[in-house]
């Protein structure tokens, strides 16, 4: 079972959130889903899980339309952030009304989880959302996403707000639960670099379009940073892919990524090679690619 986003892309007016995005998430993986703030994360997310309508394009899930399909949304959970406004009825319910609602919505609900992440999060169920802080309220949606038991589950910023100790927590719950289920997640986040050796594959997401897609373990083993005197570094960057070029003075530092299976030789040249983070790889081929 694989779910493909197809020649998506959604206008809003006369602005192009997404331009005509190819993705396809295959079952049970943890995916990671990074871009900037405005790139089209949530507006790909919701599509993809037919709460929004694309204005080009289809979401299949094994070959089927999820429009209007039950029979496939009932595979698939988009549990989002919830909107802190006076006028959002959502926002009035209480967080037990909320998750029983959630309840009533996924059809393979696992109610005994969602008490037991309830008492282990310390939430009190008879307060209403809106007076909930923005960690409690990122705890709220993290148990819909985990207790609707759906096999493509999106969460999108879940660990907002939470502090440190909750979002080790809530990597080690979403950990467990993939290891038994082998769900697919896909988790939209701005905490990188933490989050990164949770994510088996990490998809960017620039200019609405997913710009790579590739298991994170080989991405970070072929990203290099390359320092030193700047004609010894365009010597050795000349070819390859290069990225994010900075120059102070005679020196410079440029990223590399190289192919699969390619090794890297200094050539006698007195640089230093350091390796790169995932925030710091999205950063640098989120930059113009220099040509050597």
């Amino acid at each position: 079972m694989s779910l493909e986003l197809k020649n998506i892309t959604k206008c809003y007016g006369k602005k192009t959130v997404l331009d005509d995005l190819e993705l396809t998430l295959e079952e049970g993986k943890i995916y990671g889903l990074v871009g900037r703030n405005g790139a089209g994360k949530t507006t790909m997310l919701s599509i993809a899980s037919a709460q929004n309508p694309a204005t080009k394009g289809e979401v299949l899930l094994s070959g089927e339309t999820i429009w209007e399909n039950q029979k496939a949304l009932d595979q698939i959970c988009f549990s989002r952030e919830i909107i802190n406004e006076a006028n959002n009825t959502t926002s009035a319910l209480k967080v037990k009304e909320y998750l029983r609602m959630a309840g009533m919505l996924f059809p393979y609900w696992d109610k005994e989880m969602a008490d037991r992440l309830v008492e282990e999060f310390e939430l009190d169920e008879k307060q209403k959302l809106i007076k909930l802080s923005k960690g409690m309220q990122s705890m709220v949606t993290i148990i819909v996403a985990l207790a609707s038991k759906a096999k493509y589950t999106f969460l999108d910023e879940p660990a907002a707000g939470l502090d440190v100790v909750a979002r080790e927590n809530f990597y080690r719950i979403l950990l467990d639960e993939y290891s038994e289920s082998g769900r697919t997640f896909v988790i939209s986040t701005h905490i990188i670099e933490e989050a990164s050796d949770v994510f088996e594959e990490v998809l960017f997401l620039n200019k609405g379009k997913i710009m790579l897609k590739e298991n994170t373990e080989e991405l970070l083993s072929r990203c290099i940073h390359v320092s030193g005197r700047a004609e010894d570094v365009d010597e050795i960057a000349k070819g390859k892919k290069a990225f994010h070029p900075e120059k102070i003075g005679r020196s410079k530092g440029i990223t590399l990524m190289l192919d699969k299976g390619e090794a890297f030789d200094k050539e006698g040249k007195d640089v230093e090679v350091s390796p790169l983070n995932l925030q710091d790889i999205f950063v640098a081929l989120c930059g113009k690619e220099e040509k050597l």
